[in-house]
């Protein structure tokens, strides 16, 4: 991404070479693709220290910088490659060269690239970028990278109207491919991916040669659960950038939820390679050593994940979390779910396989001494899977028996099971438990079945709901709020857990009374929900605080999927992971999310709000 306008260093030093005979002679290791990022910042280094400021050096230097800040931040250190750029950005801030100006143009990219995808700081790419789109406002590129910001911010109108503004101002090839490149990724973090899937299309069209809208594109096909066709857009964009260590990490990715183990490790293999901290590939790596049973190999690259220099970079966070939390389990001493690879194609859009649940937890309950159970805990479950006006679940009355029974088993004290509730009986049960809270250290509700995000808030659907306008939810549904003040009285965990977030067939047929401009002057929500649409794909987001957790069966504005088993891949998920002893409570959520992730091929992605503090670890089952 460096360079979207190609070509502009060496504009400027054949302009420069031309006028003076002195000029500077380029560290050639000092180059973008040139050795390791170790190579180039040692030699960008000695080039910066060795070369004398001058007017016709300041630019050489400054492109040193520039390479320099990018190996920086390859290397996760995203402070020091930002004060690189700027620095690079500040040096040439006097020429007025064309050649310097596009260079200096390229800066600006490049210091947006590092805020975006290594620091996370959307905000602040969004002011440098804007200094940029002001610096040369008839460019395209910056305001695709605007656009990039304000979709990860989920300002989905702003990054909408950054982006036509690029498409408007793209005149070749290159930065055409690249806007479009960019909406289709706001389409994508909206869920619409049919229309993310035509707007990579379009970027292809424009620019055949992009490596990326292959890859993107690919990653569209594995969220619709078609592997074949992304393993297909995958291939084309190694064949074209046989050497990105991203690229290669996906399709090892894929290669490994299609259960060709070999293949996917051969491409994180590549990928270590090319980018030897690389923590996607390192974890990708010890996912398949961990379901070969080699649990040695598989610790030695979950630490290796945890240990690497860009294991806090904002894009690989998310890697670096998981092998965390398979190094918990792998000090735990039992043995992995077995997860069967997923299918080359969905069959369904809201379903797939699932297999028996089996889980020893199900059978025996775990001998825990009363100190090792972190005080009484009690928990209240809910299954509603026989809707009166659409058609019945099959899942949730099963998986709120099997949570029901673990949560016994795990030890605790009090657990209330409901079935197919309705309002009245969901209210009351409510009530029930809210004393029940008042009187415990942990509380827990566990609800599967339907929910539903209106007016930037959620709620859960009883059996015998209508819903036959959106205004109804108030009357007919229950707020998640409500079910988290009957959880306000527990002295030290308060938990809700989700499965509820599935493809809802009352939305489709819902009349619309709530506009969005409602939805923004609506009151802020205490304890929990809020959002931004009116209604929502899924369930949207909550804000929680103090000692609380939410979790949720697919992230914000994501469908969970069905099992066209007995059980929910979250909920097998779930009990198979409930009873790991002495793995805290955030890492059994997270080795949860992987374990739906692995099952689904990527398609579900479960999610958990709030933090705890760090005053105390919390277990469902102590260590032995």
């Amino acid at each position: 991404m460096r360079r979207f306008l190609p070509g502009a260093a060496a504009l400027l030093l054949a302009c420069i070479a031309v006028t003076d005979a002195r000029a500077v002679e380029m560290d050639p290791k000092c180059k973008l693709d040139a050795g390791t990022p170790e190579q180039r910042i040692e030699a960008c280094t000695r080039f910066i220290g060795q070369t004398k400021p001058a007017f016709m050096t300041i630019p050489y230097i400054a492109d040193a910088l520039e390479t320099r800040g990018i190996a920086r931040a390859a290397r996760g250190d995203c402070q020091g490659g930002l004060i690189d750029e700027n620095a690079a950005i500040n040096m040439t801030a006097s020429y007025t060269s064309p050649s310097v100006q596009r260079m200096r143009y390229a800066m600006f990219i490049s210091a947006a690239f590092i805020q975006l995808h290594c620091s996370g700081d959307f905000d602040g790419a969004l002011d440098v970028l804007g200094r940029a789109t002001k610096f040369k406002p008839t460019e395209s590129t910056a305001f695709s990278g605007r656009a990039l910001a304000f979709s990860e911010k989920d300002d989905y109108k702003s990054a909408f109207a950054e982006v036509a503004k690029a498409l408007a101002l793209a005149n070749d090839n290159t930065t055409r491919g690249l806007a479009f490149a960019v909406r289709a990724t706001i389409f994508e973090r909206q869920g619409r991916l049919d229309e993310a899937l035509s707007a990579f299309d379009e970027s292809i069209r424009a620019d055949p040669g992009r490596s990326l809208s292959y890859s993107d594109r690919g990653n569209i096909w594995r969220l619709k659960g078609d592997l074949t066709r992304a393993l297909a857009d995958l291939n084309i964009a190694v064949r074209i950038n046989p050497q990105n260590a991203q690229i290669l990490a996906r399709r090892g990715e894929v290669l490994r939820y299609r259960g060709e183990l070999a293949a996917a490790m051969a491409d994180f293999d590549k990928a270590l390679v090319s980018s030897p901290y690389s923590s996607s590939a390192l974890t990708g790596r010890g996912l398949i050593y961990e379901r070969q049973g080699d649990r040695t190999q598989a610790r030695a690259n979950f630490e290796a994940a945890v240990g690497s220099p860009l294991g806090n970079a904002f894009r690989l966070r998310e890697a670096r979390q998981t092998a965390i939390a398979r190094l918990a389990a792998l000090d735990a001493g039992d043995a992995q779910p077995v997860i069967p690879a997923a299918p080359a194609k969905a069959a369904n859009a809201t379903s797939l396989p699932t297999p028996p649940l089996a889980a020893p937890i199900l059978n025996a309950p775990v001998a825990q001494a009363p100190a090792a159970k972190q005080g009484r805990r009690v928990a209240l479950v809910i299954g509603n899977s026989a809707y009166r006006r659409v058609p019945q679940l099959i899942n949730p009355k099963n998986d709120a028996g099997a949570v029901a029974l673990a949560l016994s088993n795990v030890g605790f004290d009090k657990v209330l099971l409901g079935s197919n509730m309705t309002r009245e009986t969901m209210v009351a049960a409510l009530q029930t438990f809210a004393a029940e809270a008042a009187s415990a250290d942990w509380a827990m509700v566990y609800y599967a079945g339907h929910g539903i995000e209106v007016n930037g808030q959620n709620f859960i659907i009883p059996v015998e709901a209508r819903l036959a306008a959106d205004r109804d939810v108030r009357s007919e549904a229950v707020p998640i709020d409500q079910v988290m003040a009957a959880l306000q009285g527990a002295r030290k965990l308060k938990l809700v857990v989700l499965d509820a977030c599935r493809d809802n067939p009352f939305t489709p047929q819902m009349q619309r009374t709530t506009t969005v401009a409602d939805a923004a002057a609506s009151p802020p929500v205490v304890g929990g929900a809020s959002a931004t649409r009116s209604i929502g794909r899924g369930l949207g987001e909550v804000k929680v605080s103090g000692a609380s957790l939410v979790v949720f069966a697919a992230k914000h504005g994501q469908t969970a999927l069905d099992g066209e088993g007995g059980n929910s891949p979250f909920a097998i998920a779930l009990v198979q992971r409930m009873a790991t002893p002495g793995v805290e409570i955030n890492k059994i959520f997270r080795l949860v999310r992987d374990d739906v992730m692995e099952a689904t091929a990527g398609r579900q992605e479960p999610f958990t709000y709030g933090s705890l503090p760090g005053r105390e670890d919390f277990f469902f089952v102590a260590a032995r």
